[in-house]
């Protein structure tokens, strides 16, 4: 069985009341601060950077998530660190030298996260899974909340998990995109570790109770 774990994304957040967010999730049962940025290049969306960043962890009692969905990230893996990340994610598609990228952000004291587009497959991870922490699963294609779920993400997920198995297997697999407790529970099944959450959580009446029950299903 896996590990439940679950990650709000501040995307979806109040932006005018983001530290009653940020409070929010510190007082509920959520074990990361799921942080999306998007340059507007490698997605076709513009979020926030590091400015915010340094506000959330100001007030962040969880570590903090954060994705990065940009071209380039090597420019800005020690500017992410600084501005409190604990944990690290950057594409499979836009590091052509992953493994010195994975190595840089070990290197700064961080957790190293690979993100695989919905037409990446899990294969192309094999030589650099066993310097991993995490794997996150896009079940949608990035840049925008609220789409629709890919549902060939259960079967990605378990081959990613029989390779995870053999190689590396204190590597969590964190999935993001249209997670619900329908598709949580499934992709808790299907062996995810970490579900990202952003619009679900925070359009509901009892956010918290919402995160809670993540953690049930």
């Amino acid at each position: 069985m896996s590990t439940q774990l679950v990650a709000p994304s501040i995307l979806a957040a109040d932006f005018s009341k983001l530290g009653r967010d940020i409070e929010m999730i510190n007082s509920s049962n959520a074990d990361y601060i799921h942080c999306d940025i998007m340059d507007g290049v490698f997605v076709p969306n513009i979020s926030f950077g590091i400015p915010v960043v340094e506000k959330v962890a100001e007030v962040a009692k969880k570590p903090l998530d954060v994705h990065l969905m940009i071209t380039n990230p090597d420019h800005f893996i020690v500017p992410f660190r600084k501005a409190g990340a604990s944990i690290l994610t950057v594409h499979y598609e836009t590091c052509p030298h992953l493994h010195r990228t994975v190595s840089s952000i070990k290197n700064e004291g961080m957790k190293a996260s690979v993100c695989l587009n919905p037409h990446t497959p899990v294969h192309l991870l094999d030589d650099i899974i066993s310097d991993l922490d995490m794997v996150l699963i896009m079940s949608v294609n990035p840049g925008f909340g609220g789409q629709t779920f890919i549902k060939n993400t259960y079967q990605k997920i378990r081959e990613l998990k029989e390779l995870i198995m053999v190689k590396n297997p204190k590597c969590l697999i964190e999935v993001d995109g249209g997670v619900n407790f329908e598709t949580g529970r499934n992709l808790y099944e299907a062996g995810a570790d970490v579900l990202v959450s952003g619009s679900f959580i925070f359009k509901t009446d009892d956010p918290i109770a919402t995160i809670n029950k993540f953690k049930t299903l």
